[in-house]
């Protein structure tokens, strides 16, 4: 996340892409980023055991399961850092498909983050699309809409039915205490 703090777009000689989504959308991804960046090298981080279609022979694919346990892990991080891509394209597509792997990249790599989701919509992940990235974050967490009075009352309500319960527990619990001790 090196470019954070900066709003220009490095030059793109090769992208990484993250398929940490269904393989439908990565498909539906890939030519729209090709048609906006044009012919640039697209290479694919995937859990999936063979590569995208739309993905041209020469691409390089990183299959997560070659890399097992904690050494494999830190030898493809170690990797794709030597690789230095200048920008990476992760899927937040609300699925649990390499959800740990594309933060992990997206922290460990020093590129420029573009973020797409299930609609292959993206952005770039940085200041200056501050109100996208929160827009995105609250519909991700329901917090948008009525969903945000939803959330404020479960926060409110909860310590007061929680309350309830151990009162109610304590009772019926000091109850069958008393009753077995008269006998």
């Amino acid at each position: 996340m090196r470019y954070f703090f900066r709003r220009r777009v490095p030059g793109l000689s090769r992208i990484l892409l993250v398929e940490s989504g269904s393989r439908p959308i990565a498909e539906q991804l890939i030519p729209r980023i090709r048609s906006h960046f044009g012919d640039v090298r697209l290479d694919v981080v995937t859990c999936f055991a063979d590569a995208p279609r739309a993905l041209e022979s020469r691409a390089q694919v990183y299959n997560v399961n070659d890399y097992r346990g904690r050494n494999g892990r830190l030898r493809l991080v170690r990797r794709l850092r030597e690789s230095q891509y200048p920008a990476v394209v992760i899927l937040c597509s609300n699925e649990p498909v390499l959800a740990t792997w594309k933060w992990v990249l997206v922290v460990a790599l020093s590129a420029k983050v573009l973020v797409a989701n299930e609609n292959c919509d993206y952005f770039w992940l940085d200041y200056g699309h501050w109100n996208t990235i929160r827009k995105f974050v609250q519909h991700r967490a329901g917090l948008e809409d009525e969903g945000i009075v939803r959330a404020a009352a479960r926060a409110i309500a909860f310590p007061f039915g929680f309350l309830y319960l151990l009162i109610y527990a304590a009772f019926v619990h000091s109850r069958r205490f008393l009753r077995r001790g008269i006998r």
